[in-house]
């Protein structure tokens, strides 16, 4: 039986078809020097030859591997040894089993937890998940996401506190309602030097003051200290980025604060300062 038409040389498109590439990789390989162009023929097509394809399909199977094309470049011209283009490797298959763990925990919080908490890291998770359906509300989680991106899973478990007090003390709820409403008012219409801003900060800071006495007395921060202990469980499960300073935080999340607002900001900040640094101030005060 005769045998098929042996071609001495096949186009780029047979070769490509031949080695489970394209023509775009190909031209790709012949620009960075990692498969030389062949000659062309009568028709200024390039053809490749038996070394051609040869070369081509070591290409291909280093490249399937997940070998970098540089380090197969490397790897052709003897200017490094394989082992280290697979250590190299190596270091990046680890990482990248990592991340996946990672999302695959994050799934399957998210589907135990049954909302956007079981997203945050398993700290925070764990400090909220026994909340009833409802207490947390999307702002809330809103805040916790922030908190998390720029102090970490520990500062969001933290500000998690303040969110437990407030989903068990209607009182406290409905007193952070009203704060938050009023501190929508502070619009553009309003000048820095109102005097409302003063006693809306100072009835801020008290509200805040009883948050932290509610905290304290719910043994919430003993609790923390136990899920601190066995943090490191997780460690580098939600590092998806570097952390930020709060003043980098500042800088870069934008909250479209009127300059009544973030006058009003500035006056809490400092009334909680003096507040700390006299420790026999009335709390009612602040």
């Amino acid at each position: 039986m005769p045998l098929p038409a042996i071609p001495r040389r096949v186009k780029i498109g047979d070769a490509a078809a031949f080695a489970g590439t394209t023509p775009r990789a190909i031209r790709h390989y012949h620009a960075i020097g990692l498969l030389a162009e062949p000659e062309r023929g009568s028709d200024d097509r390039r053809r490749y030859g038996y070394g051609d394809m040869i070369r081509l399909l070591w290409i291909r199977r280093m490249a399937d591997a997940g070998i970098s094309l540089d380090d197969i470049n490397a790897a052709f011209r003897g200017t490094t040894g394989i082992e280290q283009s697979l250590a190299r490797l190596e270091e990046s298959l680890a990482s990248k089993a990592a991340a996946i763990e990672a999302q695959r925990a994050a799934v399957n919080r998210l589907r135990d937890v049954g909302s956007p908490l079981g997203l945050l890291s398993p700290l925070v998770t764990g400090r909220l998940r026994d909340l009833p359906p409802g207490a947390l509300r999307s702002a809330d989680l809103d805040t916790l996401l922030v908190t998390e991106r720029s102090f970490g899973p520990l500062g969001a478990a933290v500000q998690a506190d303040r969110f437990i007090v407030l989903a068990t003390h209607p009182e406290l709820r409905a007193e952070e309602d009203r704060l938050a409403e009023a501190e929508a008012a502070l619009d553009d219409a309003m000048s820095p030097d109102d005097p409302r801003i003063e006693d809306l900060a100072a009835q801020r800071c008290v509200h805040e003051t009883a948050l932290a006495a509610a905290i304290e007395r719910s043994g919430l921060e003993e609790d923390l200290t136990v899920l601190l202990d066995r943090e490191d469980e997780h460690a580098g499960e939600e590092e998806d980025g570097a952390r930020m300073s709060a003043r980098e935080t500042v800088g870069k999340m934008p909250y479209d604060f009127s300059p009544a607002r973030v006058r009003y900001e500035e006056r809490v900040i400092e009334l909680f300062h003096s507040a700390d640094q006299d420790g026999d101030r009335d709390p009612r005060t602040c």
